[in-house]
C-alpha cells in the first residue's frame, strides 16, 4: 500500500473515533425544554386528567405549589436496552476499525491493537449508568388569557420527548 494512504486513513479514523465518542457522550445529554401548550378544556377539568397521565407513565407528584398553581412530578427514567446494545455495537465497530488501521500502519502492535475492542462495552455501561435518573416535569395551569372561552394554557418545563408524548396524549396544541 501507498505510504501516505495509511497515515490519511488513521488520520480519517481517528476523526471518526472522536465523532463516536461525542454521539455516545450526548446519547446522556439532559434535553429539558419550556412549552406552553393550549387546552380546550377548563383546568378544573384538564387537570384529572393531566394527573392520570402523568400517574400512568409512572410519575409522581413531588411539590405543590398552590400559589403558583403550579405541580412538579418526579419519576425514574429507565435507560433503553436497546440504546446500551446499540451503542455498544456501534463503539466495537468503530475500535476495530481503529485497531485495523493501526495493526496495519504498526504491524508490531497487531495483537495489542485488537485488544482495545474490548473496551466497547463501556461505551453501554457509561449509557446506562448516566441514562438511568430522575426525571423532573414543571406543570403550571392557568386560564387562557388570549381565549374568552374556557380554555386552558398549560406552561411544562420537561425532556422534550415527555413534551411530545404529553401533546400528542392529550391532544393539545402549542401555544403561539
Amino acid at each position: 500500500m501507498d505510504n501516505a494512504v495509511l497515515p490519511s486513513t488513521l488520520l480519517l479514523t481517528l476523526l471518526l473515533s472522536v465523532g463516536l465518542f461525542f454521539f455516545i457522550r450526548a446519547s446522556t445529554k439532559d434535553r429539558t425544554e419550556k412549552a406552553q401548550l393550549v387546552s380546550e378544556l377548563d383546568e378544573a377539568s384538564l387537570m384529572p386528567q393531566l394527573q392520570e397521565y402523568f400517574r400512568t407513565r409512572s410519575y409522581r407528584v413531588a411539590a405543590v405549589d398552590p400559589e403558583k398553581n403550579q405541580v412538579i412530578f418526579e419519576g425514574f427514567v429507565k435507560p433503553s436496552w436497546f440504546l446500551a446494545a446499540f451503542l455498544t455495537l456501534l463503539a466495537a465497530v468503530g475500535l476495530a476499525c481503529l485497531s485495523l488501521v493501526v495493526s496495519l500502519l504498526f504491524p508490531s502492535f497487531g495483537a495489542f491493537s485488537l485488544g482495545i475492542v474490548l473496551l466497547a462495552p463501556l461505551s453501554g455501561l457509561f449509557y446506562w449508568k448516566k441514562a438511568g435518573r430522575i426525571e423532573k416535569v414543571a406543570l403550571k395551569l392557568e386560564k387562557n388569557p388570549d381565549q374568552h372561552n374556557s380554555s386552558s394554557k398549560i406552561t411544562v418545563i420537561a425532556h422534550r420527548d415527555e413534551l411530545m408524548e404529553l401533546e400528542r396524549a392529550l391532544q393539545l396544541k402549542i401555544s403561539e
